[in-house]
């Protein structure tokens, strides 16, 4: 059964929220109606200093071989890649839809892809700009970083969380940080100019709201064993747990934590513990032990279970698309969500067929709303697969470098 909890915060006026942008899209309609030359002062609806504007989204995908520290940015509008700084020794990838986060035991390396967009609610812009190396945040390969438009959250090995201030990263600088104070279980997300979290009490793990301060400000009744990964759509956060998940929202100036359960008891060995989708969608996947994948429909509060060949990963754009399954044979396989069904296959497309990798390692599926982006890190190559044509290879590129790790940007 499906439990809601709602809880009102705190302090109410801790929980007004500001704008997460300078201007909004409404008080932007009469510059946007106004030539731009009309004054030096007017600037289009949407302008970024910087940066242009495009109709499309700028995908781009960071690729990095931990052996050599070798990094490119592959453009995927224009197909040329660019060249980065050396960052060796990398056991993980992370983005925030611009930034790339490569964890190494140093620290953890950013690059600014040059390409992001930004979610207005009724409609997107799309923006490109020049790649830059950042620099390094402190942490070591077990750091966790999430962020938003506002900051960045880097939590360490010992559950201490450092913020960042996002706009300086924007602007190619490193901030001093914040630290907040205590430590937390997992990454902390931030989310609706919150912070959310999981704090130790009494040998359990519940589920805390703070401000950008690290001030408690909501407490929602609710506990979760053994949490492990995350996903923000469109509908709220989701949380891994031991027995589902938790969809966490802010409605009407409360936190609300509802709990979607597998149903039944789940080994831990075949637990959603890391979350794939294509950002916006509100279909996430989850490798489900050796030979399964999870797919948890956010909207229906479902997880439905496709057994399949053994997986090294899965994701899909959600929506009706297929689930998309990079198997031990080397081929991209599409699967029939509601049937669990295949439907598709592609040739072999990893030149070392068995090679599954560890902490993040192994290659990826990146899914956008038209195409999927395999990486066949020996063969020095990234396939596009147009995953609505029956899985048809569409492009592939050669590289000079081993994309051991990539992810995709601009989304």
């Amino acid at each position: 059964m499906t439990v809601r909890r709602n809880v009102t915060p705190w302090a109410s006026a801790a929980l007004v929220f500001t704008a997460l942008l300078t201007t909004s899209c409404a008080g932007e309609k009469n510059n946007a109606a106004r030539p731009a030359t009309s004054s030096p002062s007017a600037t289009p609806h949407g302008y970024v200093e910087g940066a242009q504007e495009a109709a499309e989204q700028q995908s781009r995908l960071l690729l990095n071989d931990p052996d050599s520290g070798n990094t490119r940015i592959l453009d995927l509008i224009t197909g040329k890649v660019h060249r980065t700084a050396q960052v060796k020794d990398a056991v993980r990838l992370w983005t925030d839809g611009r930034f790339g986060y490569l964890h190494t035991p140093g620290g953890t390396h950013v690059l600014d892809s040059g390409a992001w967009m930004v979610d207005h609610g009724d409609h997107v812009h799309y923006y490109s700009a020049a790649t830059r190396d950042v620099g390094e945040l402190p942490g070591g390969s077990g750091a966790q970083v999430r962020s938003d438009v506002a900051v960045t959250a880097v939590t360490d090995e010992d559950g201490r969380t450092l913020l960042y201030d996002r706009s300086k990263l924007e602007k190619g600088e490193v901030a001093s940080p914040r630290t907040l104070p205590g430590t937390y279980t997992g990454a902390v997300v931030p989310y609706e100019e919150h912070l959310l979290a999981f704090a130790n009490k009494g040998g359990t793990t519940e589920l805390v709201v703070l401000d950008r301060e690290g001030e408690r400000v909501a407490s929602p009744d609710v506990t979760c064993d053994e949490p492990r990964g995350d996903a923000v759509t469109r509908r709220g956060v989701i949380l891994g747990c031991a027995g589902g998940a938790l969809l966490v929202r802010a409605q009407n100036g409360a936190f609300t934590a509802e709990e979607i359960p597998y149903g039944k008891d789940v080994p831990a060995k075949e637990r959603a513990t890391v979350f794939r989708h294509r950002p916006g969608s509100d279909t996430l996947t989850a490798v489900a032990g050796e030979d399964a994948v999870w797919v948890l429909d956010v909207t229906e509060r479902t997880w439905t279970r496709v057994d399949t060949g053994p997986v090294v990963a899965a994701n899909t754009a959600g929506e009706g698309s297929p689930l998309l399954v990079l198997e031990t044979d080397g081929s991209l396989h599409g699967y029939d969500i509601a049937t669990g069904k295949q439907t598709g296959r592609t040739k072999p497309l990893l030149t070392d067929e068995k090679r599954a990798g560890t902490n993040g390692s192994a290659p990826v599926i990146e899914v956008d709303r038209s195409r999927a982006y395999v990486n066949d890190p020996e063969g020095k190559k990234v396939f596009e697969i147009d995953y609505n044509d029956g899985l048809r290879i569409a492009r592939s590129f050669d590289l000079d470098v081993k994309p051991v790790l990539m992810a995709e940007t601009g989304r």
